[in-house]
């Protein structure tokens, strides 16, 4: 017990600034658990959370009835994926390049590229969304005048849903490869200085740094971004889906609707609460059985990278 004390009293500065990130979970992770509640109750505002009917699995019952259980799960996890994937192979890319600009001038032209690639991220969903319209838009889009101007017939975008994964995809990388980039640009800072000195003193190139040096430094931070993202691949990215494609273009749902969207539509009609909860607490528990797979699957190839 003595010895627990002490170790608390020497790392108090530690748990000191752990102290907002515990607040943080506690009250928005920890404190709304009890409400999952909801998603097996008819929930009425006279009885709240707890007095209310308690219906069982009823209120899952919407989303397999409704025959898109399927898709819109297949659409969910492979946008997720994509943006995961590509995603992070681009924020690689982007920090090695970024690390490998060395120099006054070229100092210069890496913090400006920094900056402007950094912008995007905090830029809202609508923006983006206005964007897409504007360059789209079969009348008055960008694109399409200048396939008029060159004689050529213009193209609908908003009714060719073959096109809006690849569309999507890259909005999203747009807008998070900068923001993204800076963990993997903080991991290369972190690597030992000296071990790339010694490779340049034995002649290695800069490929061959990256690939025996740099790569494999950031291989922890990769695989823990990546169980993190896993966490989350039940959860798409609403602003983005709903602002570049509209709620309601029933055109387009075959390859862009995901659970939230439709989600939304549905709330938006019969304001269920308690099927909004059943659809959250099946995409936290997706999740969490993925994330507890891959983790296990990490620790059996290589421990030190595992979670816990």
């Amino acid at each position: 017990m003595k010895g627990k004390i002490k170790r608390i009293i020497k790392k108090r500065t530690l748990l000191f600034m752990c102290i907002p990130a515990i607040v943080y979970f506690f009250v928005f992770s920890y404190l709304p658990l009890p409400g999952v509640w909801l998603a097996f109750v008819r929930y009425n505002y006279k009885d709240g959370i707890f007095r209310s009917p308690f219906v069982g699995l009823d209120n899952f019952r919407f989303l397999v009835l409704s025959g898109q259980l399927w898709t819109l799960t297949r659409n969910t996890i492979l946008y997720n994926l994509a943006f995961i994937i590509t995603g992070n192979i681009l924020q690689v890319t982007v920090a090695i390049l970024f690390n490998e600009m060395v120099g006054r001038r070229l100092s210069i032209y890496k913090k400006i590229s920094q900056s402007i690639m950094f912008l995007p991220y905090f830029i809202s969903s609508v923006v983006i969304g206005v964007f897409a319209y504007n360059l789209l838009n079969v009348q008055t889009g960008f694109i399409n005048s200048l396939l008029k101007q060159a004689g050529r017939n213009t193209i609908n975008f908003y009714s060719i849903p073959e096109i809006w994964p690849f569309i999507i995809v890259l909005a999203y990388l747009w807008q998070n490869t900068g923001y993204g980039s800076i963990v993997y640009f903080a991991a290369i800072m972190g690597i030992d200085s000296e071990m790339l000195e010694a490779s340049e003193i034995d002649g290695a190139n800069a490929f061959q740094r990256i690939r025996y040096i740099i790569l494999p430094c950031l291989k922890p931070t990769f695989v823990i971004l990546l169980l993190f993202a896993l966490g989350g691949i039940m959860k798409g990215n609403f602003g983005l889906f709903y602002n570049l494609t509209g709620a309601n273009n029933m055109a387009l749902f075959e390859t862009t609707d995901i659970i939230e969207t439709f989600v939304f539509r549905s709330l938006n009609v019969n304001f269920n609460f308690s099927m909004g909860s059943a659809v959250g607490l099946y995409q936290s528990l997706f999740g969490f059985i993925l994330v507890m797979t891959v983790n296990t699957i990490v620790k059996k190839i290589d421990p030190e990278y595992s979670l816990f």
